[in-house]
């Protein structure tokens, strides 16, 4: 059987390797069809939406998507060069069936992904995804003729609008006059839209990588290199930084010190405003495993629950859905505000983190130092089974005696990893030192009687 082609977050691969033009295409015919035909009223035409990164690659992708969705009978509005969570806002404000974002987040230029969104901006069921997977394998596609065929139209005020929307969540229309900000937009998605929505909210902006020119997104800058913007923070004398990735979906700041304030303290700076403002749905967070033990300690004091869950902001946007609450994210800094959009988003995250700074006179520092991060000691272990974690006995006991070793002060954290012979170990403890000799242990176990 081959392999699924979805993964965590849709199909993502080297561009014109995994991710060729003939695919892309195919994609899109068997997408008009599931998210497009099958769920309109008959004899209605689907409309859809497409928007990419910064990528060089998501041109030809885009167009060969386009040229896909208009021959099935598909209306398609091009949004062109708009962070995801713009995509996903977009796909709703259009009234669009559906539409698909073209990036890799995160990763170097040379790859690049397929995201589709179903009607109102919203991730796909592992199903649906499963549904178009089948339709592309067995190439049943629709192919109108003359009139039947699709349109393609530029959506010309895609950025506009999102931008608007994004200066409506602003707590009572909050102001930022007299706060200086860095901004690192990666040279990717956001280039745009961030220094816009803080400029028109008053801010004294200094940019940082938003000059994209089809090869330099993420490249040593943004979210997962943000050495630059902690550098620049501090030349600037300005009261905080923030740095997107390349399709501006999360957000990492930076203190008027330059110190980093990770996906962790950003939420638990935005859930107590939120709660102290009666705004956060049953006094709760929703968070990964992977959060830090310290920001659970935090919000109990403060009366907020942390609801946990598997690792990925799609088991994140699972839990809000099901259960009704409106904050969650995770610690690498997507954060999603389920009242105001459908999934994480970096742009959205920093306005409302530069609000609270102005609402409060209080240097970000001073916010982020409230949590008390726990030390983490996190340690991948290759080569080995990583199927018997759960069944391994000694390694069971082993997780036993550390557990009670730390008692209420620390955790332990295996988790299997779903792609590779991998099992990551993680260990939190009130020392580093202790986080760092627990976790080598159980790492020396796992490969010991895990080992291949």
């Amino acid at each position: 059987m081959s392999k699924r082609l979805f993964g965590t977050d849709g199909v993502r691969g080297l561009a014109n390797e995994l991710i060729t033009p003939s695919m892309a295409l195919e994609l899109a015919q068997a997408a008009s069809i599931v998210l497009g035909f099958n769920t309109v009223e008959k004899g209605t035409r689907p409309k859809a939406l497409i928007a990419h990164d910064s990528r060089i690659s998501g041109e030809f992708i885009g167009s060969a998507m386009m040229a896909g969705f208009a021959a099935s009978g598909v209306d398609v509005w091009d949004a062109g060069l708009v962070p995801t969570p713009a995509a996903a806002y977009l796909v709703g404000a259009t009234g669009s069936d559906f539409g698909v974002m073209i990036s890799a987040s995160h990763n170097p230029a040379e790859d690049n992904g397929i995201k589709f969104l179903a009607r109102g901006g919203k991730k796909l069921d592992d199903a649906i995804e499963d549904e178009i997977e089948a339709l592309y394998r067995s190439k049943e596609f629709r192919y109108p003729t003359g009139g039947e065929v699709g349109r393609i139209r530029p959506l010309t005020d895609g950025e506009d609008r999102y931008v608007t929307h994004l200066l409506s969540t602003i707590p009572g229309h909050q102001r930022l006059n007299g706060l200086k900000v860095v901004l690192d937009c990666a040279n990717g998605a956001a280039s745009g839209v961030s220094p816009d929505a803080f400029r028109i909210l008053g801010a004294d902006i200094e940019v940082v990588a938003a000059a994209p020119d089809g090869t330099n997104i993420n490249n040593g800058v943004g979210s997962t290199h943000p050495e630059k913007l902690q550098e620049m923070v501090v030349k600037h004398g300005a009261d905080f930084g923030v740095a997107h990735d390349g399709d501006a979906d999360r957000c990492i700041a930076v203190d008027e010190q330059g110190n980093l304030v990770d996906g962790d303290k950003i939420m638990s700076i935005i859930a107590v405003a939120m709660n102290e403002a009666g705004k956060l749905k049953d006094s709760t967070l929703v968070a990964t495993v992977m959060s830090s033990l310290g920001l659970e300690l935090y919000l109990r004091e403060q009366g907020i629950k942390l609801e946990r869950t598997s690792v990925g902001d799609r088991y994140v946007l699972e839990t809000m859905n099901a259960q009704g609450y409106n904050l969650g994210g995770e610690q690498s800094g997507h954060v999603i505000m389920s009242d105001y959009a459908t999934t994480g988003d970096g742009v959205l995250t920093g306005l409302q983190l530069a609000a609270e700074i102005v609402r409060t006179g209080l240097p970000l520092s001073e916010l982020a130092s409230r949590m008390k991060a726990t030390p983490q000691c996190l340690i991948n272990v290759p080569g080995v089974d990583r199927d018997g974690v759960a069944t391994c006995e000694k390694l069971q006991q082993a997780i036993a005696e550390v557990e009670a070793e730390l008692g209420e002060t620390g955790r332990v954290l295996l988790r299997a990893s779903g792609t590779e012979p991998l099992v990551r170990v993680m260990v939190e403890a009130s020392e580093q030192e202790t986080a760092d000799r627990l976790a080598a242990y159980l790492a020396d176990i796992v490969k010991r009687e895990l080992g291949l």
